[in-house]
């Protein structure tokens, strides 16, 4: 059977066309959709807000809670100042600096007050021994060992009333003058004429001690 030449070619343009794949159709509200994504929020006015990174430059250093410079000392470096020996500087010129209405401590106050009690008619030479009394049986091992205790100890001094001291006039010239000397006694800032003394007596009795005298200083006798 014979075949016209226009019918071959429609054969062979039809046999092309089927080997191309056909063109992908894309719906609009698909492509509006996805365009949607990358679009800016149209109802806001405002662009999203950013955190500015901070440089760590800028930041302030960390300091330590407590330098390595500190000196724990200098807390009370006042008190400690006024307790340091001054060359040359007299018993009565230590006094004048130191006087003070308050101790600072109970040992302190126990000291300043036997000194009170026992001397305070005396001159300053005979408040330091007293004191130095008080001081060199806390030492000793043959007393109690704080001022506190040597000032309590049964026998001891006569002032002493149900292991409590009478009533001080502390705003009086005279307690702040023993609360200076037991300061100068517990610091070491001045050494009486009576060394090593333990005992001491009025010159108005002769107790029939078996000690060893070391001086006379007011109306005092100190023995050791």
């Amino acid at each position: 059977m014979s075949v016209s030449f226009r019918t071959a070619l429609l054969v062979l343009a039809a046999l092309a066309s089927s080997s191309v794949a056909p063109a992908q159709v894309v719906p609009a509200s698909l492509i509006a959709a996805s365009l949607s994504r990358y679009e800016p929020n149209r109802a806001s006015n405002e662009l999203p807000k950013m955190i500015a990174p901070v440089s760590i430059e800028a930041l302030p250093e960390a300091q330590p809670l407590l330098s390595n410079s500190l000196d724990i000392g200098s807390i009370d470096s006042n008190i400690a100042d006024d307790n340091k020996p001054v060359s040359g500087e007299t018993l009565a010129a230590v006094v004048s600096r130191l006087k003070s209405v308050t101790p600072g401590s109970s040992e302190i106050e126990c000291l300043a007050g036997a000194i009170y009690f026992e001397s305070k008619s005396e001159p300053l030479a005979g408040q330091l021994a007293v004191g130095e009394v008080i001081a060199n049986r806390a030492k000793s091992g043959r007393f109690a060992s704080t001022y506190c205790g040597v000032v309590f100890q049964r026998g001891q001094f006569s002032f002493v009333r149900g292991h409590a001291m009478p009533g001080i006039a502390r705003s009086g010239a005279q307690w702040k003058t023993a609360v200076a000397v037991a300061q100068i006694v517990d610091s070491k800032l001045k050494s009486s004429s009576a060394p090593r003394a333990l005992f001491f007596h009025a010159r108005r009795v002769s107790p029939a001690w078996h000690a060893t005298r070391v001086a006379t200083i007011g109306n005092h006798i100190f023995y050791r």
